[in-house]
């Protein structure tokens, strides 16, 4: 009996792709993944040799033992290998894997899944990755990857300090966060380009909290504001400094 089918599933849920994004990574239709796996077709020899390469197994893992009930023997090989170096991994989360990050960020068996790095000006500590996109945070770049030191608790939060804010309602998103006076459960989230407004998010939605510690943007991305756009938002931002005083005080 062959396990490929059911190891095929459950490795691509491990790391929260969808059939989709999977088939995509092993150059298939999306039609022959689900064929292979609801078991109504055999996976190829390459299909097999790929996957093996991708997630570090052998072929005989593949066909012959359940991965997801031996996932002791399975995980543990791979944090073995993160540590070999010697050195902290920092769990990159690219935008494509947001959603899954939100339905796997207490799951440890997702997380080590994660593709790693290391950075040598950061150890110590508990540190995660995170992609962000669009302008809100200009000049910080789309593109940019956000690197955060876990907050352990909201009441940790130093006001006006940046962070990625992992939430139920927004999902993955990177902003200013700002204390609220009257109420110790609200916090303002800030964009540091002014055209986006604040809101505010209440402790019981938000999921993780990361402080930035490293912003990494590729080279020649910084953003350009002529003096027209840059009146506007010091306007705009005026506004907007106004009414969260009127909001804090």
């Amino acid at each position: 009996m062959s396990f490929a089918n059911k190891n095929l599933k459950y490795l691509r849920k491990l790391r929260g792709w969808t059939q989709e994004e999977f088939a995509q990574k092993l150059r298939i239709k999306r039609s022959l993944l689900g064929a292979y796996e609801e078991e109504r077709a055999e996976p190829r020899i390459e299909i097999l040799e790929a996957v093996a390469d991708m997630f570090k197994l052998t072929l005989d893992d593949l066909l012959r033992r359940d991965v997801s009930d031996n996932k002791t023997s399975y995980l543990s090989r791979r944090r073995a290998q993160k540590l070999a170096s010697g050195r902290a991994d920092i769990p990159f989360v690219p935008v494509k894997a947001a959603a899954g990050y939100l339905a796997g960020y207490s799951d440890p068996e997702f997380i080590d899944e994660l593709n790693t790095f290391t950075l040598p000006m950061l150890s110590g500590g508990d540190y995660r990755a995170f992609e962000i996109v669009g302008d809100s945070m200009m000049p910080t770049p789309s593109g940019s990857v956000i690197v955060g030191e876990k907050v352990q608790s909201v009441e940790e939060i130093k006001s006006n300090n940046t962070y990625v804010v992992v939430s139920k309602t927004d999902g993955i998103v990177y902003k200013r966060v700002l204390k609220n006076n009257r109420q110790k459960n609200k916090f303002t989230l800030v964009s540091d380009n002014p055209a986006y407004q604040p809101y505010n998010v209440s402790a019981e939605e938000i999921l993780e909290l990361w402080q930035a510690q490293m912003v990494i943007s590729k080279a020649n991305t910084q953003q350009r504001w002529d003096v027209n756009n840059l009146a506007n938002l010091v306007s705009n931002l005026q506004e907007q400094v106004s009414v969260l005083k009127k909001r804090m005080a």
